[in-house]
């Protein structure tokens, strides 16, 4: 790019030089349109505006999964404290003795087997 700066004759072009200078960067994007830069503006502020609201979107949905957890862990808490509830009031229930308590065993006064 110097190069090229170094071979143009600005002194000896005087107005047509300073032309072709503006021509030169109009052509290589250094200089835009008001226009086209005020597109640019707009484009990239339209693009701010999205990623805010979908990090609004995704810090809602954080919340409310937040929430949930708590209440799930609120009714984890729960059911531990009542499965404790009925540990204590199974062990606490009388056996019988010399026999083994199944699943299968007959419930109740009658549920006496006659011996072999």
């Amino acid at each position: 790019m110097g190069e090229l700066w170094a071979q143009i004759p600005i002194a000896q072009g005087g107005a047509v030089a300073i032309l072709a200078i503006v021509v030169l960067l109009v052509l290589m994007g250094r200089i835009v349109p008001r226009r086209t830069l005020d597109d640019l503006r707009a484009d990239r502020d339209a693009r701010i505006r999205e990623i805010a609201a979908e990090r609004d979107t995704w810090r809602a949905a954080h919340g409310v999964s937040e929430e949930a957890r708590h209440d799930a862990q609120g009714q984890v808490r729960e059911l531990l404290e009542l499965s404790r509830t009925a540990g204590h009031v199974l062990t606490a229930l009388p056996q019988p003795a010399g026999r083994e308590v199944t699943a299968g065993a007959p419930v109740g006064p009658s549920a006496v087997s006659p011996p072999p």
